[in-house]
């Protein structure tokens, strides 16, 4: 046995960097930079000024979950009065983060009193397409959510057809009927011109990232991938009715289990900081002097 350890001390050598190899793939892993293509954002007092360096993980495209909620608007010109606080729109339009804006039109925060009042909130959407924003607007987006339990989603269907395109909704599926028990159901109301963005889940533990992504690949064979982008929740439970921002750790799996598809953070203002941006992207923060 010595004699053979002698001969052929190549053996040894190969076994030590084999046993290397696995640490080595695991730091190259931890180190590598995620990337999504936009945030979402959902303004409110506490974000009306956003600032972060999201663009450091590549996004360039802001979706903007309203313009106006509960009829106040945060735009002026519009016929709704104005809501409590003010947004510098022409800042934002600035933002590397916001070169491409998918502007959110009106809403209620209320999930049933939004399907409940959806002609009434298209009519407030029509007014806001209508005026003027310092932005790259390269898209819309009707903030009213939808998921199976909607019963009525044909009607809510029907009213899209008055507001104007490209347009984009959400889906989600907190009743976990499945990928394709869901795409069967958006079969029977989904109008084919407008896209989806599809929540994961995640963020409530609705799902796994490999479940989500599943959802994402069934969708996208169904409807076509370029109407299919994901919400990545970028947020977790505290209680009942609060959530705190999702650690780095914690949205790793989730970026990663989409690589390939559209991926906007939801939402940057709330619970993406660079603190978070430095951790998900090392690289790209130490280039940017982050």
């Amino acid at each position: 046995m010595a004699a053979s350890g002698k001969r052929f001390p190549h053996l040894r050598l190969l076994a030590v960097i084999s046993a290397l190899l696995p640490m080595i793939a695991g730091c190259s892993t931890m180190a590598q930079d995620v990337r999504v293509d936009g945030t979402v954002w959902q303004p409110d007092e506490k974000t009306a000024n956003p600032s972060a360096h999201w663009d450091v993980l590549g996004a360039e495209n802001l979706l903007i979950q309203w313009t106006a909620f509960d009829d106040m608007s945060l735009i002026d010109g519009t016929p709704l009065p104005g809501a409590p606080y003010h947004i510098d729109w022409q800042r934002i339009g600035r933002e590397p983060w916001a070169k491409n804006v998918i502007l959110g039109l009106a809403a209620y925060p209320s999930e049933s009193k939004a399907r409940a009042n959806v002609p009434k909130l298209v009519a407030q959407s029509l007014d806001i397409a209508r005026t003027p924003v310092p932005l790259h607007v390269t898209g819309y987006y009707f903030p009213v959510e939808v998921d199976p339990t909607w019963t009525d989603v044909s009607s809510f269907a029907a009213r899209l057809v008055a507001l104007p395109r490209p347009l984009w909704i959400t889906v989600y599926d907190q009743s976990n009927i499945g990928p394709v028990p869901l795409a069967d159901w958006m079969q029977t109301w989904l109008p084919p011109d407008i896209g989806v963005f599809f929540q994961d889940g995640c963020g409530v533990y609705a799902r796994e990232p490999g479940v989500a992504r599943q959802y994402l690949d069934v969708l996208s064979e169904r409807f076509g991938k370029g109407r299919i982008r994901v919400i990545a929740e970028a947020f977790r439970p505290v209680d009942a009715s609060t959530f705190r921002p999702a650690t780095p750790e914690e949205l790793l799996p989730q970026l990663r289990a989409y690589n390939g598809y559209s991926v906007y953070l939801f939402d940057g203002p709330h619970y993406v900081p660079d603190d978070t941006i430095r951790q998900l992207a090392p690289a790209a923060a130490a280039a940017k002097g982050m």
